[in-house]
């Protein structure tokens, strides 16, 4: 039976994905409520200012608001010195810093985790924009703070031209099809492709809940890092079967087929093809983000066991598994990880974004073990009391 949620208005995850997924954009008001607040501008510029954090600074010439300029993180107080009248501040990966923000990702239960990109937030005061554009990924739009005007257009794609000589990839026209401002707490999906044009009414605050397809050239990539570091494949193959001479400058099609024929069959050694692609999903995006914790032993745990605190996955951190003949295979941060089967089922509940109570079904010697070094390696963190939800 189809449960119908909030955030997509009333409908069900079913008839949002069969649609509205991929396909066209759904307005959704007062979706989020709860983000109402949770953030503030003078919070965002502080995060921006920070060693580690990914942010880009984007201003409009006063004299010529057709001409952008882009200034990457590390930024200090200085860039920000005799601002124009429109500008944006995109900080990216904000629920990696905030645990309220990162707990809105539960809002979309209907999209694997594999598939999220990052929470990014845009600021900007009374008319900034970052111009008419298109992404190649989802996102979920939600104003947190002031209004932002939204217009939607045509459908783009890799074929698609943009302004010349811009450090921005902006569209020179867009076929507006829709245009209403966004409160906070409304959310806007706008599928891969459809150009967006967000300007801001006053000072405000929109979340980018992006979700992210791998490209093929980076699984290739993956593969063949991975080939290369497998001895065996690294030997001479042996030559196709000759029964007559051909001449030497010619490669004939026999011999190509034959090359191509050992390729195919070595990318069809399932079993391996999925864990490499298992671990290019699960690298973490931003790795700077993920903190060092303190070194924690297994008998340590015993103190806060019972104690009302909470295990759950790393902000920063990404936890996948992979579910083969009854079997199940982890991978965290770019790497397959081996726990006892006494935790498998319960590492398979936080992967799945539960937040699990540190009671009496982690004692188990092995599991504490376990649990200790998912926790050093900062994949998983615990939560004390005064951090329940």
């Amino acid at each position: 039976m189809s449960h119908t949620l909030d955030v997509l208005g009333g409908i069900s995850a079913e008839q949002f994905l069969t649609e509205y997924w991929q396909k066209k954009p759904l307005l959704i008001r007062a979706a989020m409520p709860e983000i109402d607040g949770m953030l503030h501008p003078d919070d965002i510029h502080a995060l921006a200012l920070e060693e580690h954090v990914s942010a880009r600074l984007i201003k409009q010439r006063d004299k010529d608001p057709n001409q952008w300029s882009v200034k990457s993180s590390p930024l200090s107080k200085s860039d920000f010195q005799k601002m124009p009248q429109k500008w944006t501040l995109l900080v990216q990966a904000v629920d990696q810093y905030s645990l309220e923000l990162s707990a809105l990702w539960k809002k979309f239960p209907f999209i694997p985790q594999w598939r999220r990109d990052d929470v990014m937030v845009s600021y900007a005061p009374q008319g900034g924009s970052v111009g008419q554009h298109f992404d190649f990924y989802d996102v979920f739009l939600v104003q947190a703070y002031g209004q932002r005007r939204w217009q939607l257009g045509q459908m783009c794609d890799e074929n698609t031209e943009f302004v010349p000589k811009q450090p921005l990839k902006l569209l020179p026209e867009m076929q507006v099809s829709f245009d209403e401002i966004l409160n906070p707490g409304d959310l806007l999906y706008v599928p891969p492709g459809l150009a967006h044009f967000g300007v801001a009414e006053n000072e405000c605050l929109t979340c980018s809940f992006g979700f992210r397809m791998p490209d093929i050239a980076s699984m290739m990539d993956r593969l063949s890092d991975h080939y290369a570091d497998t001895p065996q494949l690294k030997n001479p193959l042996k030559d196709v079967i000759r029964q007559q001479s051909t001449p030497i400058g010619q490669i004939t099609t026999e011999e190509l087929d034959y090359l191509k024929n050992v390729l195919i069959q070595q990318l069809q050694q399932t079993d391996c093809l999925d864990a490499v692609i298992a671990t290019l999903m699960s690298e973490a995006k931003y790795p700077d983000n993920i903190p060092e914790p303190e070194e924690l032993a297994a008998d340590d745990l015993l103190d806060v066991i019972d104690s009302n605190y909470h295990v759950m996955l790393e902000p920063a951190s990404r936890l996948l598994y992979i579910e083969s003949q009854g079997q199940i295979q982890f991978f965290a941060n770019g790497e397959a990880i081996c726990v006892s089967a006494a935790l498998t089922h319960l590492l398979v509940k936080i992967a799945n974004g539960e937040i699990l109570a540190l009671d009496s079904h982690f004692k188990d010697e092995e599991i504490r073990e376990d649990l200790a070094q998912l926790l050093n390696d900062a994949i998983l963190m615990l939560l004390p009391p005064e951090n329940d939800e």
